[in-house]
């Protein structure tokens, strides 16, 4: 079989179109479910003194703990280290791209490495709007209710690992994979 000129132009503009949808899809399936954007808009934030100059600060709870862990129950692992951005907690909206607090995994060295990003709205605020829990990324929000551990009011939250593999789901609060100590 021969090919024209013509034929091979054809066959040339073929395979550059496919190659441009497979290059290109999983790029829209991805941003689409909004994982990826907000894995782009947080990937700055590995570097802790860019997320500090941001605006995050350590959070820690009223014993005075910066890394949260379930010691009380063996396997679930922990948290660990948050930092949030107060102006973000307290008002009210929830925004893909800039989550209220960046969790961290401790290292060896004292060196700190993002593990995941939390989205944090207080009930009063998010209820004043609403009449259900928060969904994000199709995954309902957590409730904590006030007089917990941080010291403050009751608030819904999810927790999205998107740095850090989690055995328990992506969407899991708590990672067997972090450790505190």
């Amino acid at each position: 079989m021969r090919f024209s000129m013509r034929h091979a132009s054809a066959v040339v503009a073929a395979l550059a179109v496919a190659f441009a949808v497979s290059a290109v899809a999983p790029a829209a399936n991805r941003a689409f479910d909004g994982l990826g954007a907000a894995k782009d808009a947080t990937t700055q934030y590995r570097s802790v003194p860019l997320a500090k100059k941001a605006g995050y600060g350590v959070l820690k709870d009223k014993k005075g703990i910066s890394c949260i862990a379930m010691d009380s129950m063996p396997g679930m692992g922990a948290m660990g280290v948050h930092y949030a951005k107060p102006a973000l907690v307290g008002d009210g909206k929830l925004d893909v791209d800039t989550p209220e607090a960046l969790v961290y995994q401790p290292l060896a060295g004292g060196k700190l490495s993002l593990a995941a990003v939390e989205y944090v709205v207080l009930k009063k605020d998010w209820d004043r709007q609403y009449n259900n829990r928060p969904v994000l990324f199709g995954h309902t929000f957590n409730f904590t209710p006030g007089g917990n551990r941080f010291g403050l009011p009751a608030f819904y939250s999810l927790h999205v690992w998107l740095f850090k593999k989690n055995p328990s789901g992506e969407f899991s609060m708590w990672n067997p994979l972090v450790k505190c100590k």
